[in-house]
Formats: structure tokens, sequence, C-alpha cells
């Protein structure tokens, strides 16, 4: 038996084919399609879906989405996300409030599921959607006298609260923006407060949050 160490096997590509690395083309991501009827969904410009089985968002073009815009269409699995905005000025929430709603951070938004009938709080942190079942009783007691809390329609919308700067708004807004903040906030936190790039992620988030809401009127309806 030969002394010498076998040659290792060689790693990668051979050495002719490295240098055509630089002229190889990125791979194109394949486009967004519609979950239902699979057409090709324009990049910042479509509608969700709520799949209430499986608790989960769908994308969906324009005329998908307008099939299930209506609670109980089709066989009610899927609801369309409205794209309202709302907000309640002369709102009563304060600090003994959200001391009763237990969250632990100053952003959260509450919802309602129809089946089964449920209230939900949800806040994000660095793990994604920190979600508690919310008592009745304490949606009753904190959300009695809200316009907006009356407009709610389950599944599809929240009730989105901030608290900062010794005050506490309340919007009523799509679901899915408030998923959206959720995974922002998960890509930019850092350290135990998020940090500075988190918050001002925050602070430009709620700030198009204000400039769409409009006070509800009577023909609002949940």
């Amino acid at each position: 038996m030969s002394g010498r160490p076998s040659a290792l096997p060689r790693l990668g590509p051979p050495p002719a084919h490295r240098g055509l690395r630089r002229f190889r083309a990125p791979v194109p991501a394949a486009p967004e399609r519609c979950e239902l009827c699979a057409v090709v969904l324009a990049e910042h410009n479509h509608r969700h879906l709520v799949d209430t089985a499986r608790r989960a968002l769908a994308c969906a073009c324009t005329p998908c989405a307008l099939l299930f815009d209506r609670p109980g269409a089709g066989t009610g699995q899927f609801r369309t996300v409205p794209d309202r905005y709302f907000v309640d000025p002369g709102h009563t929430l304060d600090d003994t409030a959200w001391d009763r709603l237990q969250i632990p951070v100053g952003v959260a938004f509450f919802l309602r599921t129809a089946e089964p009938d449920r209230l939900a709080a949800l806040y994000p942190s660095p793990a994604g959607a920190t979600e508690s079942e919310l008592d009745p009783s304490t949606w009753q007691t904190v959300f009695s006298a809200s316009r907006l809390a009356a407009l709610l329609r389950p599944d599809v919308e929240a009730l989105l609260l901030r608290r900062a700067e010794g005050r506490i708004d309340c919007y009523l807004v799509p679901v899915d923006i408030c998923y959206e903040l959720v995974g922002r906030m998960r890509l930019l936190w850092q350290g135990f407060d998020g940090g500075a790039e988190a918050r001002a992620a925050l602070a430009d988030f709620f700030t198009k949050v204000a400039r769409r809401a409009r006070e509800p009127r009577e023909d609002d309806r949940p």
C-alpha cells in the first residue's frame, strides 16, 4: 500500500465552468397567481380572501374576489376582505380599558370569527402574531360604546389599536393589513423593544392608516 494520501474529491464545478457563473441570468420569480382561477395577478393591485376553514389569507383576482363579496356566497368558506378604513375620534378607550385587555405591547388588533363564534386578540412580536382568546365580557366592557365594534365584519375586518404618546387610537381596518404589519415587524424587529427601524416602520404604517380612515356614516353596515 502506498504511503501517499489519496486525492480528495473535487467540490463544485470544474474550473473551466466556474467563470460562466457571472454570465448566468438570475431565474425570475414565478408570477403570483389567483389561488382560485390561477390567472396572473398584478404585483401590487389584487384582492385577498379569508379562507375561514384554514384561517388563512388567499390572493385573488378581482372577478374571483367579487364572487365572495357577500356573506354566505358559495359554501361560505371564502370571504372577500373589504377595503374600508374607519376611525372613531370620539371613542372612550383609556388606560383602564387597555389594562382590561391585558395586552403587553402598544399595538394590538381584535377580530371576531364566525365559525366558531369567538373573539381573539393578536399583537405583533418577534415570532409573528401572538394570539389569545378574548373573554366576551371583556369585549363588551371595553368596546360596547364603540361605533366601530358594531360595524366589524367577522373574519375579514379587525379593530386595530395603538397606545402611544398618552393616547389610544382605534381604527376598523381590513384584516390583511394587520397580518402585513405582523410580518413587517417580525422582519425588522431587533433587540428588546424592536429597534429604531421597526419603530419607524410602525409609525409610517399608522400614518398611512390615519390618512385612509374616515368616520363611519349611517349607511355603513357591518
